[in-house]
């Protein structure tokens, strides 16, 4: 999305040049190259991720007496064997999710693990089975998964938890994310009536330099799309194309949060 903005301003640019408007020309390149430069060598990137991660732990506050995990899933690959695995970008919430159903379980409470994520990479096996496996290697009890395996998007990841999560009947309700994406998460599980408390499966800066890297691009990529996200279910809450909200009470009557 950097990328593209950055062409295209370039593009229009040169295009403007070319047509003997060098004002607009320059205009439109120097916009380019300002925007190349703010968001690849760590500025504008830096101030996007921020303002999205803040306030995020990377561990609970306090357990209750039923608790439930829920791991939100971030993509699958077909490796080279042929198997379904999670991506890159799903190992450190996995690994967060196993670390606190076992802190967890350490109390004494009961807690469950759900896994929420379908088919979103059309690979013919939910982000919910393939993380399963993984958790399974990280010790956490098959019997305490619970996997959700219809979603494809996280405003659905909030969707279809919500009557799994009712079925349960946690007191306490753990969403684990990549901290660049709770914000969007929390907003979303509440719309349904979930006000769990949310963790940071992984935590990503900027990196500050000279000279644009790959890397910060990507990083301002993720984040945009995060505002983005929040901007249309704020747009679409307010021309009604969003699903009704769930009131709070509908869900902890058997759900407290």
């Amino acid at each position: 999305m950097t990328l593209i903005l950055f062409l295209i301003l370039l593009v229009a640019g040169l295009v403007l040049l070319a047509r003997h408007r060098p004002r607009g020309g320059w205009v439109f390149s120097m916009l380019a190259l300002a925007w190349l430069c703010f968001a690849g060598c760590g500025p504008l990137t830096g101030l996007l991720l921020d303002r999205l991660q803040a306030g995020f732990a990377s561990d609970v506050s306090r357990w209750g007496q039923r608790n439930a995990i829920v791991l939100l899933g971030a993509g699958t690959v077909r490796g080279s064997s042929g198997t379904i695995e999670p991506s890159l970008y799903a190992n450190g919430r996995i690994l967060r999710a196993a670390q606190l159903y076992h802190a967890c379980k350490a109390t004494g409470a009961e807690c469950k693990l759900e896994v929420s994520g379908g088919d979103a990479m059309k690979l013919k096996q939910p982000e919910a089975d393939v993380y399963a496996f993984s958790l399974d290697r990280l010790g956490v009890p098959r019997g305490d998964l619970i996997l959700e395996g219809r979603s494809m998007n996280t405003f659905q990841n909030a969707q279809f938890s919500r009557p799994l999560l009712a079925a349960y009947g946690a007191d306490k309700v753990v969403l684990v994310s990549s901290a660049v994406h709770l914000k969007r998460v929390a907003l979303y599980f509440a719309h349904f009536g979930i006000h769990g408390e949310a963790v940071r499966g992984d935590y990503v800066r900027a990196r500050y330099g000279w000279l644009p890297t790959s890397e910060n691009l990507s990083f301002a990529d993720f984040a945009i799309h995060e505002y983005i996200g929040v901007a249309r279910y704020r747009l679409y809450n307010a021309l009604g194309w969003n699903v009704p909200k769930v009131p709070e009470e509908s869900v902890t009557a058997q759900t407290h949060t």
